[in-house]
């Protein structure tokens, strides 16, 4: 049988893992782009690009202020994915000492 997750802690993966999409859908859209498969002239693609740069660039911006110039290669959608699942597994582990889970 399956304990009940606390709903804080419910609330907390379930921000983690939209946001885990929005970088994602951000990644393959750059890629798109890149690639010349989506022309960012077209309003639908400009709307959405514009919509995930916004969710987005708050928190890929002080990393890319951090990292190395690496020429095309931007490693910083990596680096914040990796701080999430980091904090996600951070924030289990408080939850669980506490008691609170």
């Amino acid at each position: 049988m399956m304990m009940p997750m606390n709903p804080f802690l419910w609330l907390i993966h379930t921000v983690i893992n939209i946001y885990f999409w929005i970088i994602l859908a951000m990644v393959i859209m750059s890629w798109l782009i890149a690639f010349g498969i989506v022309n960012r002239s077209n309003p639908y693609v400009r709307q959405i690009g514009y919509a995930l740069d916004r969710l987005t660039d708050p928190l890929l911006r002080p990393i890319r202020r951090v990292l190395p110039d690496l020429g095309g290669l931007d490693v910083s959608p990596i680096i914040l994915l990796i701080g999430m699942q980091f904090l996600g597994m951070l924030v289990d582990n408080v939850f669980f000492r506490l008691g609170w889970a």
